[in-house]
């Protein structure tokens, strides 16, 4: 048994205690508490003037899908741009345990990461949370994580637009996801039959989200592609969650009815593409105060190390001190089912 003794533990539940105890036992946290009794075989680590917290985790990268440093683009393994729908790529097959983000970001304090497949395709393919330690992705992975990446707005018609292919507009966008999902819904059907249909790789990666059983991460910026992604999602009945939500703030009290996680960012960079001109500052508190779930994300790989140091931006923009912890533990840990 291991007991930390001394430190100001910040329990993200429970507040602060301060000269408190931390009893571990087989790898895992057996009791907190400012009265608790250190038994005489426990190794003791004095943690006085210490800080103490739980791991951080951020639920929305690229690391190790766009490869750092980044000096040549065609090193990147982030979008598989030759189709718009390509649900069966995997990003763990993309996870490198050496990439050059893993270390800065686990010496910043982060623990935990998913890692998503990016944006260009409207559907893009699954993320996996990981562990940031181990050898090989088999160790690092958390299995049981995989989560479906799907994209609205700007990205997958630009990618694909300019050269005269489907989808060439938001309409274009929005239709080709409901054909696919619809094809999808009806080849789930088909599974349960006597007779299952003949295989098809995409459908297949399919089923679990269109039975609600893989959550769907939605990539939408502005607060009407956010409305878009609401309506396909209830329409299908998928289980999902808003990633960016740059005009979140704008429907904040549609997101609280919901009861749909946001994963805010990233934060404090220009607004480099037209959907991006509405970002603000003060969106994570706006949505927090209307009672919105949110995470916080750098949305990038080695930038999740300065995420903290953002965070503090925010809540000097209205974002409440609590609620930027749950944001980078325990709501992020909810979302990504660990």
């Amino acid at each position: 048994m291991i007991a930390i003794k001394g430190g100001t533990i910040i329990t993200i539940t429970d507040g602060i205690l301060k000269n408190a105890v931390i009893l571990v036992e087989e790898g895992k946290i057996k009791v907190i508490g400012t009265n608790i009794e250190i038994p005489q075989d426990a190794q003791v680590i004095d943690a006085s003037n210490h800080y103490i917290m739980p791991g951080l985790i951020d639920a929305h990268t690229h690391i190790s899908t766009f490869n750092e440093p980044r000096t040549l683009r065609d090193l990147s393994d982030g979008n598989e741009m030759s189709s718009p729908i390509t649900p069966y790529i995997r990003a763990m097959d993309a996870l490198n345990p050496e990439d050059f983000a893993i270390k800065k970001v686990r010496e910043a304090g982060f623990t935990t990461v998913c890692t998503l497949p990016g944006s260009a395709n409207v559907i893009g393919g699954t993320g996996i949370t990981f562990k940031l330690r181990g050898k090989t992705a088999n160790e690092m992975i958390i299995e049981g994580t995989e989560q479906m990446k799907i994209a609205l707005g700007e990205n997958p018609r630009g990618v694909y637009g300019k050269d005269g292919k489907l989808p060439m507009t938001r309409m274009g966008v929005a239709g080709l996801l409901r054909k696919t999902l619809s094809e999808a819904k009806v080849y789930a059907k088909l599974k349960e039959t006597e007779t299952d249909p003949k295989f098809d790789f995409a459908m297949e990666s399919l089923v679990k989200v269109i039975r609600g059983e893989m959550k769907v991460r939605i990539h939408a910026h502005r607060s009407d592609d956010i409305m878009t992604g609401i309506r396909i999602a209830e329409e299908f009945n998928l289980d999902y969650s808003i990633e960016h939500a740059t005009e979140g703030y704008k429907i904040a009290d549609i997101l609280a009815e919901k009861g749909v996680t946001c994963v805010i960012g990233p934060i404090l960079k220009a607004p480099y593409k037209q959907e991006l001109h509405g970002r603000m500052p003060e969106d994570a508190g706006i949505l927090q105060k209307a009672g919105v779930p949110i995470c916080i994300t750098a949305d990038t790989s080695s930038e999740t190390a300065w995420l903290p140091a953002r965070i503090g931006h925010l809540i000097r923009r209205g974002l409440e001190e609590s609620a930027a912890f749950e944001a980078i533990t325990l709501t992020p840990a909810k979302l990504l089912g660990i």
